[in-house]
């Protein structure tokens, strides 16, 4: 029998184009991204000519390069079986959520789709989401750098030159600090006003570009922020709003160069050293069970 494309570890050019709802004959060829989620695949949509230049390589002024094809678009396909039409559409007014809150600064904008996937049991709802690409440099918010080493490190990363001298780095940092003052308060804004955070602190779910933007590319994950002794956790088990409070807290110090501020219900309430221990034993468990 042939295995529910949802319950797959990974996806290749083949898996996607075996879908109903994906035209085979396509001009794109789907290759499998670097960063898959928990709730995702993740699909880079390649040019069929750029992926046989990265095959072949190309003559540049004598030498032969083989540059890597850069995604037009990402395909993400909704690993969770959706039981009714509500609950699909229950999940794409999350998604509206965020663009309300974030959209179109500080988000990579996806047209989410719901369509008919014909799997090993027959007919049922799936839900696709068709993503702009975006380049730049993951922002880790657990990194071990600050300050103006973390955006130096960036800078260089994205810049492909030296950036650690000269008045353009200091420039592009006032820039970068200031988009992301303005995410922050977004952020903010959205716990303020629905109560709900998305997910900041999955591996790679923040990128910085090279205008010093930050934008959210894993937009599936928005968590209720409740107010209470409980630590919620997600459908995988994951302490995912607790922890992205606390990504928040260290963009604002790492990426800000401000101090946690206390005064802040937020911070007062959800890093209170008490419940980051038991924060910290929920994560570890979800670590013991992903292994």
């Amino acid at each position: 029998m042939t295995e529910d494309i949802r319950d797959k570890t990974s996806l290749c050019h083949d898996d996607v184009i075996g879908l109903n709802f994906i035209k085979a004959s396509g001009p794109h060829v789907f290759r499998r991204h670097f960063r898959q989620g928990l709730r995702s695949h993740i699909m880079e949509i390649l040019k069929q000519a750029d992926v046989a230049i990265e095959s072949r390589g190309t003559m540049i002024d004598g030498t032969r390069w083989f540059p890597r094809a850069r995604p037009t678009h990402m395909l993400r396909i909704f690993r969770t079986k959706l039981t009714s039409l509500e609950s699909a559409l229950s999940e794409i007014k999350r998604v509206k959520v965020i663009e309300r809150y974030l959209g179109p600064d500080f988000i990579a904008e996806s047209s989410e789709f719901l369509v008919d996937y014909y799997g090993p049991d027959g007919p049922c709802i799936m839900l696709c989401g068709f993503q702009a690409y975006v380049p730049g440099e993951i922002l880790d918010p657990w990194t071990l750098l600050d300050g103006d080493r973390l955006f130096a490190s960036l800078y260089a990363n994205l810049q492909r030159r030296d950036a650690c001298s000269g008045a353009r780095l200091t420039e592009w940092i006032a820039v970068a600090r200031h988009k992301a003052d303005r995410f922050v308060g977004q952020i903010k804004q959205m716990v303020r006003d629905v109560r709900h955070i998305p997910d900041l602190a999955g591996a790679g779910n923040l990128v910085l570009n090279r205008e010093g933007q930050i934008r959210l590319v894993d937009i599936n994950n928005i968590s209720p922020v409740a107010f209470n002794d409980a630590i919620p956790l997600d459908d995988k088990g994951y302490p995912v709003c607790d922890k992205s409070i606390e990504a928040l807290s260290l963009i604002e110090r790492k990426v800000l160069g401000r101090p946690i501020d206390f005064q802040d219900p937020l911070y007062r309430f959800f890093l209170d050293p008490d419940r980051l221990k038991r924060v910290n034993c929920a994560e570890e468990r979800f670590y013991r069970i992903q292994t």
